[in-house]
């Protein structure tokens, strides 16, 4: 049977096929959010040139901590997403710090400047404007000075109540990230 393939079932052929609608119509979501702009208050005056624009699919980690009075709440921990470039392939990697890091070995963690109302579905995280600074490789994000996180879509703490303090949550997330220099 070397060479030859196995013939699928009905039911393989209909589950691949689901499963190859689903991830064409996540690309092409993807796709138009690239194609969005920034709001005014998240456009950095003395960016010249953007270095790329990445889509990113993830979740936003959050952990139950008590507050003051006692009483246990969703805190943000850290983001976990893949940055993927316009014909899907995977070029960054977004976690704690925040930080994006690429698979050339560049490197740049943000700093919050700016906030503005996600445009997206309710429950939906901020779009922000973070000021970078790189590692000093060399690479796709060695020259980048800003970082825009735009058409976010989901990524909020979790809707369900924490119980017991260290519990984690994940909220998936989609965003479209311009990086500036």
């Amino acid at each position: 049977m070397t060479g030859q393939f196995p013939k699928l079932s009905r039911t393989v052929r209909l589950a691949i096929g689901s499963s190859l609608a689903t991830i064409v119509g996540t690309l092409a979501s993807h796709a138009a959010l690239a194609q969005t702009t920034a709001p005014a208050a998240l456009q950095p005056a003395d960016a010249t040139h953007t270095v790329a624009s990445l889509s990113a699919s993830g979740v936003q980690i959050y952990t139950c901590k008590r507050d003051r009075n006692g009483q246990t709440a969703w805190t943000f921990t850290a983001p976990q997403a893949d940055l993927y470039d316009a014909s899907g392939k995977l070029v960054v990697k977004h976690y704690a710090g925040p930080s994006w890091e690429g698979l050339d070995g560049s490197k740049v963690t943000g700093k919050v400047m700016q906030q503005a109302p996600s445009t997206g579905e309710p429950g939906s995280i901020a779009q922000l404007l973070l000021r970078a600074t790189n590692s000093g490789h060399a690479g796709l994000l060695a020259s980048v000075r800003y970082v825009q996180r735009l058409n976010t879509q989901g990524g909020a703490a979790p809707s369900q109540p924490c119980t017991q303090e260290g519990q984690e949550g994940r909220s998936p997330y989609i965003a479209q990230y311009v990086f500036l220099e």
